[in-house]
């Protein structure tokens, strides 16, 4: 008996070929890479306000993940780039660098930072204070002495939350815990704010800036209906303007 063939309709080839590319979206963006934009000026001048980011979610593995055995994976090391969940609302994302490892012993003498007794050389960072904001002694100087006879309340209700892992005058990270900075110290909310990074927390490694269009901070707070057209036609009227081109592609250390 003659074999018949069937051809497929268009607009079935078309629905399959829509089907495998949200697939391969999802799992791309699951397992492998994420595009994060940055709305704060506290990794400045590495990451500015405006860039747009491509996020390595594989590189350190997930804990318990099934492919971390298949997965080329790298630990976190000192310096690295990293993107997580923020430990006080976890709808948000921050991009901060990792200065604590686990075990490590930390402490900030007048903005210089020491891990582990040794100063370290950080040609990334700056100190750029934003116009008519004050220094709070915590900035520049971590851990700050401990308050004889305070009752510790724990983390998430008392700003005094390093005493608990303080010792003789560092702070002392746990395990499976990061201490995270951000490269421009003086306008940076991080660890030495709100504490330590769970490494289940954390997405994965700063990869590259694809894509960088100059804005300001205050624009990402801005959501209500009328401020995204705004946004919108701003991006239409200057996107060739606007656009950073020489941070295009770049890979972010």
């Amino acid at each position: 008996m003659a074999e018949v063939a069937f051809k497929k309709s268009t607009a079935r080839e078309y629905f399959e070929s829509l089907v495998i590319t949200v697939i391969l979206a999802l799992f791309g963006t699951t397992f492998i890479v994420q595009a994060f934009k940055i709305p704060t000026p506290s990794m400045e001048d590495n990451l500015l306000v405006g860039d747009h980011l491509l996020v390595n979610k594989f590189v350190f593995g997930s804990p318990g993940s099934i492919f971390d055995k298949v997965l080329p994976l790298k630990d976190i090391k000192h310096g690295d780039v990293i993107v997580f969940k923020y430990p006080k609302d976890l709808t948000k994302h921050y991009v901060k660098r990792a200065i604590g490892l686990p075990g490590d012993r930390i402490k900030i003498v007048d903005k210089q930072v020491y891990v582990n007794d040794v100063a370290q050389q950080e040609p990334y960072k700056i100190h750029k204070a934003p116009p008519g904001s004050f220094a709070e002694p915590i900035r520049d100087f971590f851990p700050p002495k401990p308050q004889p006879g305070r009752i510790y309340h724990g983390a998430d209700e008392d700003p005094y939350w390093y005493e608990e892992y303080t010792k003789d005058g560092e702070i002392v990270v746990p395990p499976d815990h990061y201490f995270a900075m951000g490269d421009n110290r003086d306008n940076s909310a991080d660890s030495r704010y709100w504490g330590f990074v769970p490494r289940e927390l954390i997405v994965g490694k700063a990869l590259i800036i694809y894509w960088s269009y100059e804005t300001d901070s205050d624009e990402y707070r801005r959501t209500d209906v009328v401020d995204r057209v705004q946004q919108i036609t701003d991006l239409v009227t200057n996107f060739f303007t606007k656009t950073r081109w020489s941070r295009s592609f770049k890979i972010i250390r």
